[in-house]
């Protein structure tokens, strides 16, 4: 049952280690970090595509040269909050960022095929992994992952782009601020509102949390 308090002070993202059962991490292709120097190639394509400097892309970004520069070239991997900054600064997308090539047509996905996403934090006690079950691809206006957040992770600031956002939470808390109100939410519980909105989220609890998570147009 969803459960309504007041805003809490900002909190960071947190970190970078998988907490989620040997089995199941077996299962899934991981991107990040392993895919960071992936990562990289791109943005500095998209970059140079739009001419920018790393400067003057950091400041359109609102982060450090230093940061982008290691980002480049596959040494720092950001939070979830910058690598948004960024790609909005570039006029794309976090998924354009992060898709590999398209290698399964099939309308039906296997669990063992899902691949992932890791988000980790400047602390990289804690992470948030994304499992795809949308691959991103050109021209698809879906995008659908199961959030795996550990204990105390977050999605870092608050963040606000186009479209609008479905969740379903799946197993362990929730907790999701909209503006300035914060909701508790726990498993069965589901959540809708427009990206324009200010929104963030954290694990407030002592156990995972995996969120059914879908949004339009595509975003992380």
């Amino acid at each position: 049952m969803a459960t309504r308090k007041s805003l809490s002070p900002a909190r960071g993202v947190s970190g970078d280690r998988d907490a989620a059962s040997p089995t199941r991490r077996a299962a899934h292709t991981t991107v990040q970090p392993s895919g960071s120097e992936s990562l990289g190639v791109r943005l500095k394509h998209a970059r140079l595509v739009r001419q920018l400097t790393l400067k003057a892309l950091a400041e359109q970004a609102g982060c450090s040269e230093s940061l982008l520069s290691k980002v480049e070239g596959g040494h720092a991997t950001p939070s979830l909050a910058t690598l948004h900054r960024i790609a909005l600064a570039l006029s794309t997308n976090i998924a354009a960022l992060l898709a590999g090539p398209e290698v399964n047509t099939s309308p039906v996905q296997r669990a063992n095929e899902r691949p992932t996403v890791v988000f980790p934090s400047t602390s990289k006690h804690e992470s948030i992994r994304l499992e795809r079950l949308v691959v991103p691809g050109p021209g698809r206006l879906l995008q659908g992952d199961i959030y795996v957040i550990e204990p105390r992770a977050s999605s870092d600031e608050q963040i606000s782009h186009v479209g609008e956002e479905l969740g379903y939470v799946i197993e362990g808390e929730l907790e999701l601020t909209l503006g300035e109100t914060v909701y508790l939410l726990q498993p069965g519980d589901s959540f809708h509102f427009p990206s324009t909105v200010p929104h963030s989220y954290r694990n407030p609890g002592k156990a995972i949390t995996r969120v059914l998570w879908v949004n339009t147009p595509p975003t992380f």
